[in-house]
């Protein structure tokens, strides 16, 4: 059959991971494979445009980056001299008969025990992110670079030393035991969090949002869905990305200025995004102890169903609140649960809660706790005292539009003061 360039591409990033996960399993040498799935990919696609996508395209895909593999592992038998392959580390046996329809390489998905590894316990966070986007979310070094606004040499040592850093803990290739399940999938729903929130919000830059981040952040938990249909906190994960990804059409103006929660058109929220994030949390909640991701998605939901800011169930999102505070020690959940008292009970509420989070030193010298300060003191009439905290969390944040949000809610309250001098 013949396929057009787009629906290559999508094939080729939706079979990337699940083909290095095969070759890492079976050769258990991550930059190895990673170098000869990247080949495949690349003659796939040159080829299959206008030859046509074969039969069995993972098949295909793993059966030449094995050739490679192969190839590799000859070259350096035949540097070496040696009568073995001791230095390789999966028998050449193995990759030089291949079996013909490769259905034996193709009967088993491992996208999940990659993830698993990407993830492992022995890395820091950002390690995690840039290898599990490296790796499984199929972006290449440069592109997970720009993401994170560091140089390409810089985030390819990164990811190198994430690699040696795994191989180094001896971490084999396999799905967790029952045992270590819960704490290896926590790791790995953080990092997809992670990665989602960075691109919903970026933390640098000059753009608010960074679509292919979220975008690639919820394709993992679906894929991770699809894996485990059964885990209630995957699908609440999912619902939660979803139900806040609805909101990303009405989040900036065409120019890119960013638009609060409260004056967005909701007209353009993802209706269909909603739907379904509503539907996995009214699934998922049932089936036992209700986690963190299921408590956000069900605060989301609840703005995502109001008709307007004005109709938000604020006693309800308070109330999800103070039970995710019990579940999570997150000062950030803290800081939303400050807003939510001050929506429901009025200002001097939260900004009493906002105080004890200063005071606890957790949230110091974040723009947030500045910028929600400043917010609850607009709404309480401290206009001199919420324009000072305005300033304060322009000054911290390295996000563009932020500043320039925080610039515009300066220049209102600096004009209502002039009106009323």
């Amino acid at each position: 059959m013949t396929a057009s360039d787009t629906t290559v591409e999508d094939l080729l990033r939706e079979l990337a991971p699940q083909v290095l996960a095969v070759l890492v399993r079976r050769h258990w040498d991550f930059g190895a494979a990673e170098d000869a799935a990247q080949e495949a990919l690349l003659a796939a696609a040159v080829q299959w445009p206008g030859d046509g996508v074969p039969r069995n395209p993972r098949g295909w895909l793993i059966h030449v980056a094995s050739r490679r593999l192969i190839d590799q592992a000859r070259s350096e038998q035949a540097r070496r001299r040696r009568e073995d392959l001791a230095a390789v580390r999966t028998p050449l046996d193995w990759m030089l008969t291949p079996p013909a329809d490769h259905e034996s390489l193709t009967d088993r998905d491992d996208t999940l025990a990659l993830l698993f590894l990407c993830c492992h316990p022995s890395l820091t966070s950002p390690s995690a992110i840039a290898l599990t986007l490296r790796a499984v979310g199929g972006l290449t070094t440069a592109e997970v670079a720009k993401a994170f606004l560091v140089p390409e040499a810089t985030m390819a040592q990164r990811i190198s030393r994430a690699k040696q850093r795994v191989k180094a803990s001896g971490a084999s290739f396999r799905m967790p035991s029952h045992e270590e399940r819960p704490q290896r999938l926590h790791a790995v729903l953080h990092v997809l969090y992670l990665i989602f929130n960075e691109g919903y919000t970026s933390s640098v830059g000059p753009n608010l949002q960074r679509s292919d981040l979220s975008g690639e952040a919820i394709r993992l938990a679906r894929e991770v869905r699809r894996l485990l249909p059964d885990d209630a906190e995957v699908a609440g994960l999912l619902a939660l990305m979803l139900l806040t990804d609805a909101r990303r059409p009405a989040r900036t103006t065409p120019e890119g200025e960013l638009v609060p929660l409260t004056e967005q058109n909701r007209g353009l929220w993802d209706a269909d995004a909603i739907a379904e994030g509503v539907a996995l949390l009214t699934e998922a909640l049932p089936k036992g102890q209700v986690g963190p991701y299921q408590l956000q998605a069900a605060i989301a939901a609840v703005h995502d169903e109001a008709l307007s800011a004005g109709e938000t169930d604020w006693p309800q999102i308070l109330a999800l609140y103070e039970v995710l505070m019990r579940i999570v020690d997150n000062p950030v959940v803290a800081l939303n649960h400050a807003v939510a008292a001050a929506m429901t009970h009025g200002p001097p509420a939260g900004l009493k809660l906002l105080d004890d989070l200063d005071v606890s030193g957790r949230l110091g010298g974040h723009h947030r706790l500045d910028a929600a300060r400043a917010h609850l003191l607009e709404l309480a009439g401290d206009l001199q005292g919420a324009m000072a905290r305005y300033r304060a969390a322009a000054s911290r944040t390295a996000s563009v539009p932020e500043k320039r949000y925080l610039a515009t809610r300066i220049e209102r309250i600096a004009a209502r003061l002039a009106a009323h001098a």
